[in-house]
C-alpha cells in the first residue's frame, strides 16, 4: 500500500513538473527580450557593417562597424537579414539570446544595378553592350589616374598611356577608331558631361560603366559616337558612420633602357660611314682604343627611385532620410625623367556628396561636388620638335655632362660637332615652368515623387576650370645653335565654365503585374564660355623660375613684348531625349531611345540632329522549357541592338569663311615696295556642314553557369561611321583655302569576350580567374578627295622626312605607308641582276650593303607607286587577365593586359644629322658580304635606307603585368571595436612586359593628327614598388 501511495505521489509530481515547464515555455515564448548577434561574410569571416536585421512584420536595425546588432524579439519570431550583394537569410529566434550569422555572396545581386544614361537599371534587364568595373577593383591598382586602373578590365576598351610623365592623359579608344578627328569618348561624372577624368582621385570612385554600343550611348546623342564612360563617385549609406584612411608610398624606376652606342662604338661607326661615303676616317685605331665609354645620355636623363604617394581620408554614413560621403586626398608623383625639378605632379582633392529626403520622402535634395587643385611642371613629350628625350638618342657620347667648374658643358668650341648640345641641359633650360589647374565639377539636384513611381528630377551641373602658368627661359650657351642671350618670361591664364541644366520626368507602371513599363522624357541645355590671357617679356632682373614674373622684366621695347587676350569660342547645345523600357515578366525586354541635339557649331538649317536606337533581350532561362538546364545553366540572356550616334567634336565656325587681316602681296598707289594691309577670306565657307554619324549593330549574350561560378559575356558588332570633316578638293585658283566638307567612311567590326570563374577551396581559400579579349577590324571606305586619300603630315620622323601615314579606301585609319624591302644587296652581282621584267635595272645607284626595295608595280623605278601599307598602329586583338585570391586575412591580385597585331614606327635618329648617334642595333649592320641580311651599311647621308620603309616598322605586340598586389588584414589581431579593417599591402605596378619590341616601352598612346604608334623617344611608364594601407574605423 505504501508503495502504491509512493508511486502515485511520484506520478503527480511528474505531471506537475511537466505542466509547469509547459507553462514557463509558453510565458517565455510571449516574452520580448534583447537578441544580440554578429553578421560576418561566409567567405572570409569579416564583419559586415550596415546589414539590415529586421523582425518579420516588425521593427529592425542595422549592424555596426563590427557587424554586431541588437534587436527586440521573442521566441518564434523570424529575423530577416539582408544586405546588397548577399543572399537573404532568415533565422527563427529560439531560446538563445545571441546568434552568429554568416551571409553568402549572391553573385547575381552583386552587380544587380548598373548605371545607364540618365538612370540605373537591373543588370539582368540591360539589353545594350555595357561593362561595369567596381571602384574597389580600381583602387586596388593604386594609380594616380582611374583610367590607368581600368586597363585590361573592359573588353573592347583600349587604354594606352600618352606618356609616362606624371599627370599625362591616357588615350581611350572604344571599339576602334571611327574618325580622323578626336576619337576619345564622352565622360559623364555623376551626371555631368566633361572632357576628361584625369583630375579625379581613384579612391573616390564607386563604379565606372562603359557604354560601348550605340543603343546604350544614343541617349547622349551628338556626344557619344566614340562611346560613353559613366563615372559614379561614392555616396553614403544608411547605418553608422564609417571613417576610412587609405595611403600608399612607392618608388619609381625606369623598367627598360634603350641601348645607344658608347664613344668607341660611335667612333667606329662614324669612321665606317665616312669610308663608305668616299672620305677618310675621322679617328685612328689608337685614338679609338684610348677613348673612354663617353656619356650615356639615357642614364643622365633618367632618375632612380622617384617617389610617388597618395593619402585619402574619407567619411560616410547616413540614416533613413539623409546620407553623406566626403573625402580629402593628396597625391604626388615625381617623374623618372629629370626628377622633381622638371617633371612633377601634385594634386589635392575634395569631394562632398549628400542626399536628403524631405516632406514624407516626396522630395529628394542633394549634391555631388568634386574639387581638384593641381600643381605640376613637365618636359616636352610631343613630336620631334617638342620632345625633350629625343636629344638623348641623337647626341654623341663625346659631349660631357659638365665642365671643370661643374656647369653644364658648352659644346660651342668642339672640334667634332659644335652644333650638338648637352640634351639634359637643353631639357633643363627649355622646361623651366610651373602650372596650376583648378577644377570644380558637380551638380545640385531636386527630385519630386508626388505619386508613387512618378518622378521628376531637375539637375544643375557645373564644370569649371581655371589655369595659370609661368615659363622662364634663362641665359645659357650649349652649342653654336643652342643658346639664349636674354632672359624671357611668359605668363598665361585661362578659365572656362560649362553649365548644364537637365530635366527628367519618368513613370514606372505595370499591367496585370507582368507587363512592366518605364517611360522617361527629358531636356538638357548646355552653355560654355571662357577666356584666356597671355603675356611675355624679356630682360629679367633675376635669373630663376621662382622670380620669373612680368613685373621683374625690364624690357621696354614694344617689339619684344607679347600681349594677347581673347574670349574662348562659345558653345551652346539644346537637347530633348526620351526612353521607353518594357519587359514581360523580366523575360522579354525592349528598349527604345531618341535624342535630338541642336548645336551652335553648325549653320542654321543644319544645327539639329536626331539619334535613335532600339534594343531587345530575351532571358531564356526564365522559360519553362529551360528548367531542365537549371542544374548547370543559371542564367542566359540573348540581346540585340541598333542605334545611331553623332560626333560634333569639330572646331567652331568651320562652316564660315573667316576673314583674315594681314599684309598681303598687293601694292596699291604710286609708292613702291610697300605692302598694303587688308582683309580677305582665308577659307571658303560651307553652310552644309553637319555631324559625323556612327551607326552600330550589336548582337550578344550574357550567361552564368555552375551555380553562378562561371560567367560568359559575348558581343559581335559592326560600327559604320560616316561624314568625317575633311578638306574639299578645289582648284588652286580658288583664291582661298579649301572649305571643310563632310565625307569619308570607316567600318569597325569585331567581337568581344569576357570569361570569369570564381570558386573556393575548403572554407577559407577563395579565388577568381578573369580573362577578356576583343578583336577589331578597321577599314576605311570612300573619301571624296581628288585622290581618295587623307594625307599625313611631313617632318614628323626627322627633319625633311616625307609622309608616312595616311587614311585611304580599303586600309585602316592611319596606316603606315612606305616601301617594302627584300633584304640587303650582298655583292655587285645581286645589284646588277635586280631588274624589272622589261630588263631595266631597278636600283642602278645601289652598292653592296644597301637595301633592296621591292618594285611593286614592276616598272623598274622605285617611287611612290611602290609604296603600300607596311604596318598599322591599331592592334587586331586586345586582352586582359585578372587573377585574385584570398585566404583568411591574406589577399592577392594580379592584373595584366596586352595587344596583338600592332606595329610601331621607331625613329630615334634624326637622319638629317650625319653625326647623330645610333641605337646599339646598328652594330648588326652590313659590313661585308654575309655579315647582315636585315640592317644595311652606314653612310654619312644614309640616303639609300632613310626612305620610309618596313625597316622602320617594329613588332608592337606585348603582354604587360600591370599590377601585382599582396595584402593582409590585421584588423582581427587588434581586437578593437572601433577598427574594422587594418590592411597592409605591397604592390608592384608595371612589373614586367613581355615583348619583342626593342624600345623602352611598346605601349605608345601618343598620337598627333590621326597618326599613332610612333616612337620618337617615348617617355616610358615607370615601374613602381609601393607599400600601402587601408584602414576603416
Amino acid at each position: 500500500m505504501n508503495k502504491i501511495i509512493t508511486k502515485g505521489k511520484i506520478v503527480v509530481f511528474l505531471w506537475t513538473m511537466i505542466f509547469a515547464l509547459s507553462l514557463s515555455n509558453s510565458v517565455l515564448a510571449q516574452t520580448v527580450r534583447k537578441i544580440k548577434g554578429a553578421v560576418t561574410d561566409a567567405k572570409d569571416a569579416q564583419p559586415i557593417p550596415g546589414v539590415t536585421v529586421q523582425v518579420k512584420g516588425g521593427a529592425g536595425t542595422s549592424t555596426d562597424l563590427n557587424g554586431e546588432f541588437s534587436v527586440s524579439a521573442k521566441a518564434g519570431d523570424v529575423l530577416v537579414i539582408t544586405f546588397l550583394g548577399y543572399k537573404e537569410k532568415q533565422l527563427t529566434v529560439g531560446s538563445s539570446d545571441k546568434y552568429n550569422i554568416n551571409l553568402v555572396e549572391d553573385s547575381r545581386a552583386l552587380d544587380e544595378v548598373v548605371v545607364i544614361g540618365y538612370g540605373t537599371q537591373k543588370k539582368k534587364l540591360v539589353t545594350g553592350a555595357n561593362v561595369q568595373v567596381k571602384g574597389e577593383d580600381l583602387q586596388k591598382q593604386s594609380t594616380t589616374n582611374a583610367l590607368q586602373a581600368l586597363q585590361g578590365q573592359a573588353p573592347g576598351v583600349q587604354i594606352t598611356s600618352t606618356s609616362g610623365q606624371p599627370g599625362e592623359a591616357l588615350n581611350v579608344v572604344i571599339r576602334g577608331k571611327g574618325t580622323v578627328g578626336n576619337s576619345g569618348p564622352l565622360y559623364v561624372v555623376d551626371g555631368v558631361q566633361t572632357g576628361d577624368i584625369n583630375y579625379l582621385n581613384p579612391a573616390d570612385i564607386e563604379s565606372i560603366d562603359v557604354l560601348k554600343d550605340a543603343a546604350s550611348a544614343a541617349i547622349y546623342g551628338s556626344q557619344s559616337a566614340n562611346g560613353v564612360v559613366l563615372v559614379t563617385t561614392k555616396s553614403g549609406k544608411s547605418g553608422k558612420s564609417q571613417i576610412t584612411f587609405d595611403a600608399y608610398f612607392g618608388e619609381q624606376r625606369l623598367p627598360r633602357q634603350a641601348n645607344l652606342l658608347n664613344a668607341q662604338q660611335y667612333a667606329t661607326i662614324m669612321n665606317e660611314a665616312a669610308i663608305n661615303s668616299g672620305k677618310s676616317p675621322y679617328f685612328t685605331n689608337d685614338a679609338i682604343a684610348a677613348m673612354s665609354s663617353g656619356t650615356n645620355w639615357i642614364d643622365q636623363m633618367f632618375v632612380d627611385k622617384a617617389p610617388t604617394q597618395n593619402y585619402t581620408f574619407g567619411a560616410q554614413g547616413g540614416n533613413e532620410t539623409s546620407n553623406y560621403s566626403a573625402s580629402l586626398a593628396y597625391t604626388n608623383q615625381q617623374g623618372i625623367v629629370g626628377g622633381e625639378s622638371l617633371s612633377n605632379y601634385e594634386r589635392y582633392n575634395i569631394r562632398i556628396n549628400s542626399s536628403h529626403k524631405l516632406y514624407k520622402d516626396i522630395i529628394t535634395l542633394g549634391e555631388n561636388v568634386s574639387f581638384a587643385y593641381i600643381n605640376n611642371n613637365g618636359i616636352g613629350v610631343g613630336n620631334q620638335y617638342n620632345n625633350s628625350l629625343r636629344g638623348a638618342f641623337n647626341t654623341s657620347p663625346f659631349v660631357p655632362m659638365y665642365d671643370d667648374k661643374g656647369n653644364f658643358f658648352d659644346n660651342s668650341n668642339s672640334d667634332w660637332n659644335n652644333g650638338e648640345a648637352n640634351p639634359y641641359a637643353t631639357m633643363y633650360y627649355s622646361n623651366q615652368n610651373t602650372n596650376n589647374n583648378q577644377r570644380l565639377l558637380g551638380n545640385i539636384y531636386l527630385g519630386v515623387e508626388p505619386i508613387k513611381n512618378l518622378r521628376f528630377k531637375t539637375t544643375l551641373g557645373l564644370d569649371y576650370g581655371a589655369f595659370e602658368g609661368r615659363s622662364f627661359l634663362p641665359v645659357y650657351s650649349l652649342s653654336i645653335y643652342s643658346f639664349n642671350d636674354v632672359t624671357n618670361v611668359n605668363q598665361n591664364m585661362s578659365k572656362g565654365r560649362a553649365l548644364t541644366w537637365d530635366n527628367q520626368l519618368s513613370y514606372n507602371f505595370n499591367l496585370k503585374s507582368v507587363h512592366n513599363f518605364e517611360v522617361m522624357v527629358g531636356s538638357s541645355s548646355y552653355q560654355y564660355s571662357g577666356s584666356g590671357l597671355n603675356a611675355s617679356n624679356k630682360n629679367l632682373i633675376f635669373n630663376d623660375l621662382e622670380h620669373a614674373w612680368l613685373t621683374n622684366a625690364t624690357n621696354t621695347e614694344g617689339a619684344n613684348i607679347g600681349l594677347g587676350g581673347a574670349p574662348n569660342t562659345p558653345d551652346k547645345r539644346m537637347s530633348y531625349f526620351g526612353r521607353l523600357t518594357y519587359n514581360y515578366k523580366e523575360k522579354y525586354m525592349l528598349n527604345a531611345t531618341l535624342r535630338g541635339d541642336g548645336s551652335s557649331r553648325f549653320a542654321a538649317g543644319n544645327r539639329w540632329g536626331f539619334f535613335p536606337s532600339v534594343s531587345a533581350g530575351w532571358v531564356a532561362t526564365n522559360e519553362a522549357f529551360m528548367k531542365s538546364t537549371s542544374g548547370w545553366l543559371d542564367f542566359f540572356k540573348l540581346r540585340a541592338s541598333w542605334g545611331q550616334v553623332g560626333n560634333q567634336n569639330i572646331a567652331a565656325f568651320q562652316y564660315l569663311a573667316p576673314i583674315k587681316f594681314d599684309n598681303t602681296n598687293y601694292i596699291f598707289g604710286q609708292e613702291e615696295a610697300v605692302l598694303a594691309a587688308g582683309a580677305y577670306p582665308s577659307r571658303l565657307g560651307n553652310p552644309d556642314l553637319t555631324w559625323e554619324t556612327s551607326e552600330q549593330t550589336d548582337i550578344g549574350f550574357d550567361a552564368t553557369f555552375l551555380n553562378n561560378k562561371f560567367s560568359v559575356n559575348f558581343d559581335y558588332y559592326i560600327k559604320d561611321t560616316k561624314d568625317w570633316l575633311i578638306t574639299a578638293p578645289i582648284l588652286a585658283t580658288a583664291g582661298a583655302d579649301a572649305p571643310f566638307i563632310n565625307g569619308g567612311t570607316v567600318r569597325n567590326s569585331g567581337v568581344e569576350l569576357a570569361l570569369n570563374y570564381r570558386d573556393k577551396i575548403g572554407d577559407n581559400f577563395n579565388y577568381t580567374i578573369g580573362i577578356n579579349g576583343a578583336y577589331n577590324k578597321n577599314k576605311v571606305g570612300n573619301i571624296p578627295t581628288n585622290d581618295g586619300i587623307i594625307h599625313g603630315e611631313v617632318n614628323r620622323l626627322y627633319d625633311n622626312s616625307l609622309e608616312f601615314y595616311r587614311a585611304e579606301n580599303g586600309f585602316p585609319i592611319g596606316y603606315f605607308w612606305g616601301l617594302k624591302t627584300a633584304g640587303i644587296f650582298q655583292n655587285e652581282g645581286e645589284v646588277s641582276s635586280y631588274k624589272a621584267p622589261n630588263g631595266t635595272l631597278i636600283q642602278p645607284s645601289a652598292k653592296p650593303g644597301d637595301v633592296r626595295y621591292v618594285d611593286l608595280n614592276n616598272d623598274g623605278v622605285i617611287d611612290n607607286e611602290d609604296r603600300t601599307m607596311v604596318g598599322k598602329p591599331n592592334p587586331d586583338y586586345t586582352y586582359g587577365i585578372n587573377l585574385s585570391a584570398s585566404y583568411k586575412g591574406f589577399d592577392f591580385a594580379l592584373l595584366a593586359s596586352g595587344v596583338v597585331g600592332a606595329d610601331i614606327v621607331q625613329s630615334y635618329r634624326n637622319q638629317a644629322n650625319a653625326k647623330a648617334n645610333y641605337s646599339a642595333s646598328i652594330l648588326d649592320r652590313w659590313h661585308g658580304e654575309g655579315s647582315s641580311f636585315t640592317t644595311p651599311r652606314v653612310t654619312e647621308d644614309n640616303k639609300n635606307w632613310t626612305q620610309f620603309s618596313d625597316l622602320y616598322i617594329k613588332n608592337g605586340d606585348y603582354l604587360r603585368i600591370n599590377n601585382v598586389t599582396l595584402g593582409y588584414d590585421f584588423g582581427k589581431l587588434f581586437k578593437k571595436s572601433y577598427l574594422s579593417q587594418v590592411r597592409l599591402y605591397f604592390s608592384v605596378q608595371n612589373l614586367y612586359t613581355f615583348t619583342k619590341y626593342d624600345g623602352m616601352d611598346p605601349e605608345i598612346g601618343y598620337n598627333e593628327s590621326f597618326s599613332s604608334g610612333v616612337d620618337l623617344g617615348y617617355y616610358p611608364r615607370p615601374r613602381t614598388m609601393m607599400l600601402g594601407a587601408n584602414i576603416k574605423f
